[in-house]
């Protein structure tokens, strides 16, 4: 994988087969008065990602809060822990999801799908005991869906609004 130095400094200067040596870019001058000459642009993107996954966790909990009672008030307590159950196995899939990509490009080369095996654990489980019933799981297990549309549809109206702003 290249750093940024390496990369700006391919893209920015022309192939040479001389000896002589290469005089730094505006790009990579750049680079290093912003503390990129060392490191990899690595750092901020895995900040960024821990603060996207933190938000969507934060999502992901009120939406279930607010699902939960909303569904307990509208139908029974029972039908709501079923909900409840699914939202947890969505929340414990969206965390594995997490690891999954954190992991991706230092140790892994692409994504597992053994996380899907919680849900189809889970389903296999309602399925079998008579307290279980499969459609509120289900539905509680895609809230973590129901997350990422909000998320997108705020970041797409935002965006929106400030391109409108600017001159």
């Amino acid at each position: 994988m290249c750093s940024h130095h390496n990369l700006a400094v391919l893209v920015s200067s022309p192939v040479s087969l001389s000896e002589e040596s290469i005089a730094p870019t505006p790009t990579t001058q750049q680079d290093a008065q912003l503390g990129f000459e060392d490191t990899e642009p690595v750092d901020s993107s895995m900040q960024d990602f821990y603060q996207l996954y933190q938000e969507l966790l934060v999502i992901t909990l009120v939406l279930t809060g607010v699902i939960f009672i909303s569904v307990w008030i509208a139908y029974s307590l029972n039908i709501a822990l079923n909900y409840l159950l699914g939202a947890c196995a969505g929340v414990l899939y969206l965390r594995m999801l997490a690891k999954d990509v954190e992991r991706l490009g230092r140790e892994k080369q692409s994504l597992s799908q053994t996380r899907l095996a919680l849900l189809v654990g889970l389903i296999l489980l309602a399925s079998r005991l008579n307290q279980l019933q499969i459609m509120p799981i289900f539905l509680g297990f895609l809230t973590y869906k129901a997350t990422l549309i909000i998320y997108v549809v705020r970041v797409a109206f935002i965006s929106d609004s400030t391109k409108l702003r600017q001159p």
